[in-house]
């Protein structure tokens, strides 16, 4: 296939994340020029359903008038001003009061970042300085979870736990530790219940605390749902039974709400759906939907107390970017929240949860199918080369590669994570855009299988 002269010049100049940097060079890159509602569209003009909200972040969907409007306002009124120094402005105050307001949790403090990874690499810092605060200089280790996705700095991508996030980058760093990943249909055992596998799960996170020792264990970080790593949703009774085990040992609990806050699980927090009651939470993506690179750290009163103490002992809180709370950021995060609030988008998003699950679910017929999971306005489709035995097509096989290139050429832009197709549209989506998505998704499917079946990968 003959490249185009975009994309012969974008090979030359861009380095793509998460992209097969050998392959790309014969399949080219698709570039896309302009967007609206759902839908993006190439150099060509073709339309493709953003069936993955970009990055899971674009709830609003994309040429969102206000948010441009409120951008461009903004800039003419104060372009950038920082927040160290005890300097502030209007719009990082009413962030930070609009995010303690909708919390699930009792929240002191707002620290603004500008991304997920931010965010969680924050987390890790502050765990660290407050246990330095209150004279335990030993309890530092964090623990996360296998296939968890918390970012890519060096400190938040040992907090994933997702092997190409690790190989010959030398991650992860010593501290991070990872228990037991709570997905029933790949590590439940035979004859084991969904409740049983939850308090396993638990149990393995105790194990792990007091085998590291619990005066060295700091926090525990979870995504209510996980993304990356498979869009993997708990079994009932998982969040209250970890949160037990944190309690016990006075373990830290920290909510990772970049892709499940904001809506995306039908409220405004994941982890109320979940029954997840953190002592902070990260967010980010959904918060601005995307039009701007903006997240945040919310901190209870005993991390806020650190801060105090060591500002007493060293003459500053060491910590900051340059964009933390970026005055134009701000004043979009915050028309992103009225726009939420004002015109129902959660609640909506809600109430179209089970016709996105229904459709969901009925693939997990499909032949190609495993399991089909979900919750709100996310899902995933598991495709496995023999459904009765759960085996999984051998990783040099690229199926979920293939597939994703499928649905491009159907129109429609998702994701794989592995062999799981990933679906997370804009909030906004209406039922008969979710109709068309699912028919999108059904016939690469369908197109996938007749691959496998050619080329003899189904079967025990």
């Amino acid at each position: 296939m003959a490249l185009t002269n975009l994309q012969v010049r974008d090979l030359e100049t861009v380095l793509h994340p998460y992209t097969n940097q050998a392959t790309i060079r014969d399949t080219g890159t698709l570039v896309l020029e302009r967007a609206k509602g759902i839908y993006v569209y190439d150099v060509d003009g073709k339309p493709y359903i953003e069936g993955m909200a970009g990055l899971w972040c674009t709830a609003l969907g994309y040429g969102n008038e206000e948010l441009a409007e409120t951008a461009y306002e903004q800039m003419k009124k104060l372009s950038f001003t920082h927040l160290f120094g005890g300097k502030s402005h209007d719009p990082a105050i009413e962030l930070a009061e609009k995010l303690k307001e909708k919390a699930p949790v009792p929240i002191s403090k707002v620290f603004f970042v500008c991304s997920g990874s931010e965010a969680n690499d924050s987390q890790i810092k502050m765990v660290w300085y407050m246990n330095n605060a209150l004279g335990r200089p030993q309890k530092k280790k964090i623990i996360s979870r296998l296939r968890a996705y918390h970012g890519v700095t060096i400190a938040s991508a040992s907090l994933t736990g997702l092997p190409a996030n690790h190989t010959d980058f030398d991650l992860p760093i010593s501290g991070i530790l990872h228990t037991s990943c709570p997905h029933y249909y790949r590590f439940g055992l035979e004859g084991e219940t969904e409740e049983e596998f939850a308090s396993r799960c638990a149990q393995d996170l105790e194990d792990m605390i007091l085998r590291e020792g619990p005066d060295t264990v700091a926090a525990f970080i979870a995504e209510p749902v996980m993304g990356a790593g498979g869009v993997i949703v708990p079994p009932k009774g998982y969040f209250e039974k970890i949160m037990a085990v944190c309690r016990r040992y006075d373990v830290y609990m920290i909510a990772d709400e970049v892709i499940c806050g904001f809506g995306r699980l039908g409220e405004w927090f994941g982890s109320s759906v979940l029954g997840y009651k953190p002592d902070a939470i990260s967010v980010a993506k959904a918060l601005t939907s995307a039009y701007m690179p903006v997240g945040a750290v919310m901190i209870p009163e005993e991390m806020y107390q650190a801060t105090i103490i060591e500002s007493k002992k060293t003459g500053t809180f060491g910590h900051g970017f340059t964009y933390s709370g970026h005055p134009v950021g701000a004043a979009v995060a915050l028309k992103t929240l009225e726009i939420y609030e004002r015109d129902r988008i959660i609640e909506k998003a809600a109430a179209k949860a089970p016709q996105f699950q229904a459709h969901l679910q009925a693939l997990a017929d499909h032949p190609l199918v495993g399991e089909a999971r979900g919750v709100g306005l996310v899902g995933a489709l598991e495709m496995v080369a023999h459904k009765p035995t759960k085996k999984a097509f051998e990783a040099k096989a690229g199926l979920g590669a293939y597939a994703t290139a499928i649905a491009q050429e159907e129109g429609l832009i998702i994701r794989n994570l592995g062999d799981s197709l990933a679906i997370c549209p804009p909030l906004i989506i209406t039922p008969e855009e979710i109709d068309d998505l699912f028919d999108r998704v059904a016939r690469t499917l369908d197109r996938t299988l007749d691959k496998a079946k050619a080329e003899g990968l189904l079967g025990a």
